[in-house]
């Protein structure tokens, strides 16, 4: 099916989400922190998946296209393509319900996330992401075994489980009496983004969704300033590798071009320092990916004195070498 013959879920399908996987997802924390609070001159919540299942909020939405296979699509397996955190995801539900996995990753992504999706049991085939298509190698993998893509972010039912952690998120907020003003998501194809935005825009119509990228990779920001789907430059690289995409999912792209606002950019340094202010302040291992919304807050991107400011950290699986360098330059 084509990203045009998508319909976008709605808020009743990610509270139908929420029930589906809510057996097996953790319901993660909202917590507070005098320290965010004094940075950013108002109040802030931070809504820490990377206490999620596999370290990542992938686990949503990943779950929520899993648990709705028939018995039989279930018998032919699933196949996915990711940097790492979706891979190790689908791997995980698959295992969890008896069902055998292929993905295709990065073979430069982090050796933790690889290692990690071959242990929740998953088949792993390495690629070249700067000369070979993962799609087209997922795809042909798929089609000789008979097998269900479960694609990272352009698929309704993963949207609808992405969507469940701002669901989540903006309940918890309700019950400590608070509205927030904007909700930072980290953004790679933008389908966290969109169920964020459809969430909020259902349970909290005044809280702005602003999707938080990596310079060079801003291809989400630069899309919503242009009015329509434009690609990164090739040739770059970043630490950001769970939100780096060369182009906004086309069918995500048409959920959050009316309901977000602005898209914000960080650099590579402020990701870093964002990391070390999770260790230091928070006591929270967060990846480069995972901090682009939490670097967006503390490099003060948008004016947040006297507002109160949604942030999501969505992952937690780091390099070990990256969590050293941002550690010792913090």
């Amino acid at each position: 099916m084509t990203a045009s013959a998508l319909i976008a879920p709605s808020i009743d399908d990610i509270r139908a989400a929420a029930a589906r996987i809510a057996p097996h997802a953790a319901v993660t924390p909202l917590l507070e922190s005098p320290a965010l609070d004094a940075a950013a001159g108002g109040r802030v919540l931070l809504k820490a998946e990377v206490l999620q299942h596999t370290g990542s909020f992938k686990l949503r939405g990943a779950l929520n296209r899993l648990l709705q296979l028939s018995p039989e699509e279930r018998t032919r397996g699933v196949v996915a393509f990711s940097s790492g955190n979706h891979a190790q995801a689908v791997a995980y539900s698959a295992t969890l319900l008896g069902m055998r996995s292929t993905i295709v990753m990065p073979k430069d992504a982090p050796s933790l996330k690889i290692e990690r999706t071959r242990a929740f049991g998953a088949e792993v085939v390495l690629y070249d992401r700067y000369t070979e298509d993962r799609v087209a190698i997922g795809r042909a993998i798929a089609a000789k075994t008979d097998a269900t893509v479960v694609p990272p972010f352009e698929d309704p039912h993963v949207v609808a489980g992405q969507g469940t952690l701002a669901l989540e998120a903006l309940q918890q907020a309700t019950a400590r009496g608070a509205t927030p003003d904007r909700l930072y998501v980290n953004c790679g194809g933008g389908g966290l983004t969109a169920g964020c935005a459809i969430a909020a825009e259902a349970v909290s119509p005044g809280t702005v969704v602003h999707p938080c990228e990596p310079e060079h990779f801003d291809d989400t920001a630069r899309s919503l300033e242009l009015g329509y789907r434009v690609a990164n430059e090739p040739g770059h690289r970043s630490i950001c590798d769970a939100i780096v995409t060369d182009i906004p999912g086309e069918f995500t792209f048409s959920i959050n071009q009316p309901r977000v606002g602005e898209g914000l950019r960080v650099s590579e340094d402020e990701v870093l320092a964002a990391i070390a202010f999770a260790v230091r302040e928070l006591k929270l291992v967060v990846e480069p990916g995972g901090a682009a919304a939490l670097a967006a807050l503390l490099s003060g991107r948008l004016d947040t004195r006297g507002r109160t400011t949604l942030v999501v950290v969505t992952g937690g699986n780091i390099d070990p070498k990256i969590l050293a360098r941002a550690v010792g330059a913090g």
